[in-house]
């Protein structure tokens, strides 16, 4: 069991286990410079260091001051110190059985890494070099900041609903972060339930929700608000109960009931407008993954909520971008009252809907506007019509019409778009695109020339579809050897996770002070992000170690990109460039995780530093959220030394003594400071 985390890093003290201090000296400079890379002229990965305290010396022999004799005297008498000791622990290595060496060794670099870290403190008393500067905390006006959608100025109060609804928002990014600060919580911010009590209530000052959102009607039937807690277990999605609605889609599939869905392929689900995320609450104890998308809203938002009961969700919109999903990804999407009007655009929003799904997949599509009463009116009439043809265009078989509700299945025959009479061409080879990072949207069908062209009822079901074959793996590009591997390799770290922060993070954590007794499983994790996931495979090592977190597998567009394997996998992730705003509210994972990120970012020029791509993070964490960073040693000391300027808790921890690597773990804190 490892000690908690030290406070040092916010208030200036060194950090137990291996140094939670962290240095100034990369403070001034950026790590992803092409012209900063550390040198490696020494194994233990510090040469970067020496070098430039070396340059402090030249500084120092050029004062000539009673304060530089000090400092050459207690430096001389350090590094004799450090040679004395250095002499001892060779005879002893010498003199020591084989078996202690490895011990003698580690205390051996623990010595070099303090003699590093006071040399370079000496060298910027010397110069008079000021400490990192710590970021100072936002305005509260940024108490709900999504960059990319021009909301600083927006109150609850200048968002109103028109008279054509809500305002949709358009994503955006520009390069330069128009927000360097620490985003504070809410006042009466409050660390969220743990799963799965969370599922069904929050905490109500979490949110972005006013009194007059509470009146207007449906938020009303959907949510029963105490008074600090919104509760969802009287959540309706449609009069009968979120129960009863997915049991009806079963069996208009031709299932018995719900509980088949994986029996008839269906895995991953995207649910569009999804409300609050009761949908895809309830399809999570059916073995099926679903992610919630919806525009950015200022206020009332269906992401932030769904998010804050832990389940799948981020900012997205059919308006005039391709979601940064790959094509034929999802087993069902479902849209229920989302507001998209389908017949508008030449179909272009059915034809995206078709991109992401998978051979066979199905549509699932509630509106009061196909009710036999609403079917009277002559343009709904119209509406309906158009949009059924443009269906059997793209090859959709309509399997049933039940009140509101009705599904359509997509072709898994290839034959059937040389057969139609009419509706969008197939795509081309060069506008083919598998994963789209917010590119236009297209209007040609995707996918059909595509090796993962595998209709969803000879796809392996779950939980085995994890384990891809050597087929499926050919599909990728990925080798059996390489794949089973990674998966060893992530078995093995996670399990090291939990054996180096436990109690502090994981499943077996105790309950917090002034806690009541929580109930099994007592997570004190749910909502993960992986930053760079390459395989998935720390997604697949949580569910082989029984944890009932889920991952948010995120693919940098500047790497490799294993995304189409993830989802064929039966996980979800999406596209992202760290150097944008990643698309969702503040304070919604419990913890994030990077592997190799930084070492990715370096090798890009002229693009984001290492402290914009912390600010970030900083954001998306919950308070007393997790960071775990994993990188070469001269990144993870120069990380440690931007998260000082971020107030949050770290520690570095040692990993294989022949390893470059090491591992950083950070913790937010929990401000209440309010300006």
């Amino acid at each position: 069991m490892s000690r908690p985390l030290y406070r040092g890093l916010s208030g200036g003290a060194k950090s137990g286990g291996g140094g939670g201090g962290g240095s100034g000296a990369f403070a001034a400079r950026d790590v992803f410079d092409e012209n900063d890379k550390p040198k490696d002229s020494a194994e233990n990965g510090f040469g970067h260091e020496l070098s430039s305290f070396a340059s402090f010396g030249g500084g120092v022999r050029s004062r000539k001051t009673q304060t530089l004799l000090l400092l050459k005297l207690g430096l001389l008498s350090l590094v004799a110190s450090v040679l004395l000791g250095s002499l001892y622990w060779a005879l002893s290595i010498s003199s020591s059985s084989s078996s202690s060496r490895n011990h003698i060794h580690r205390g051996y670099r623990r010595l070099q890494e303090q003699l590093v870290a006071d040399l370079l403190d000496i060298g910027e008393l010397s110069l008079g070099l000021p400490k990192s500067k710590e970021i100072e905390f936002c305005s509260p006006e940024y108490e709900n900041y999504v960059p990319c959608y021009y909301n600083i100025s927006q109150t609850a109060d200048s968002v109103d609903l028109g008279l054509d609804g809500p305002a949709e928002y358009e994503r955006r990014c520009a390069r330069d972060s128009p927000a360097n600060c620490l985003i504070l919580p809410p006042r009466n911010y409050r660390i969220p339930l743990r799963w799965p009590s969370g599922k069904d209530f929050i905490w109500k000052e979490n949110v972005k929700i006013t009194g007059q959102e509470f009146s207007s009607g449906s938020l009303t039937k959907r949510m029963m608000v105490e008074e600090e807690q919104i509760s969802f277990r009287s959540d309706s999605l449609m009069v009968d109960g979120v129960e009863d609605y997915s049991h009806q889609i079963a069996e208009m599939i031709g299932l018995r009931n719900e509980s088949n869905f994986n029996e008839a392929g269906v895995r991953t689900v995207l649910d569009i407008g999804c409300g609050f995320g009761s949908f895809g609450a309830h399809l999570f104890s059916r073995q099926l993954l679903t992610m919630c998308i919806a525009n950015y809203e200022a206020s009332g938002s269906q992401v932030q909520l769904t998010l804050e009961r832990g389940i799948p969700a981020m900012i997205g919109s059919f308006a005039s971008k391709q979601l940064p999903y790959p094509y034929l990804s999802f087993d069902m999407l479902h849209c229920a009252r989302c507001g998209i009007d389908w017949e508008t655009k030449d179909g272009i929003f059915l034809v995206e809907v078709d991109r992401l799904l998978r051979p066979g997949g199905y549509f699932v599509w509630t509106s009061l506007m196909i009710t036999h009463r609403s079917l009277r009116d002559h343009d709904n009439q119209k509406k309906w019509t158009a949009i059924r043809t443009f269906a059997e265009n793209l090859c959709w078989e309509m399997l049933s019409q039940q009140d509101e509700t009705v599904v359509w299945k997509k072709t898994s025959k290839k034959k059937c778009y040389s057969s139609r009479k009419g509706g969008p061409v197939v795509c081309g080879r060069s506008h083919d695109t598998e994963s789209p990072y917010y590119q236009s949207l297209n209007p040609c069908i995707a996918g059909t020339r595509s090796q993962r062209w595998i209709p969803i009822e000879y796809r392996t079901p779950w939980p085995s579809l994890v384990r891809l074959n050597s087929t499926e793996l050919d599909i990728h590009g990925v080798h059996p050897e390489d794949f089973g591997e990674d998966a060893a390799n992530w078995n093995s770290v996670v399990r090291n996770y939990w054996s180096l922060l436990s109690p502090l993070i994981f499943s077996d954590h105790p309950k917090r002070p002034g806690d009541e007794d929580p109930q099994p499983p007592f997570n004190m994790l749910r909502n993960v992000l992986d930053m760079n996931a390459r395989f998935g495979g720390f997604n697949a090592a949580l569910l082989d170690a029984g944890k009932s977190a889920w991952v948010m597998n995120v693919v940098p567009t500047n790497g490799p990109n294993y995304l189409p394997l993830i989802f064929d996998r039966g996980f979800v992730g999406v596209q992202h460039d760290w150097c944008e705003a990643f698309p969702t509210y503040p304070r919604t994972y419990d913890m994030v995780h990077a592997e190799g990120l930084l070492s990715l970012e370096r090798h890009q020029k002229h693009r984001c530093s290492m402290l914009d791509i912390f600010l970030e993070v900083d954001r998306i964490l919950r308070p007393e959220g997790w960071v775990i960073l994993r990188d070469t040693a001269s990144l993870m000391e120069a990380a440690r030394s931007t998260i000082t300027q971020l107030k949050w808790d770290a520690r570095m921890i040692d990993l294989d003594i022949n390893s470059d690597e090491k591992l950083l773990v950070c913790q937010k804190p929990f401000f209440k400071k309010q300006l």
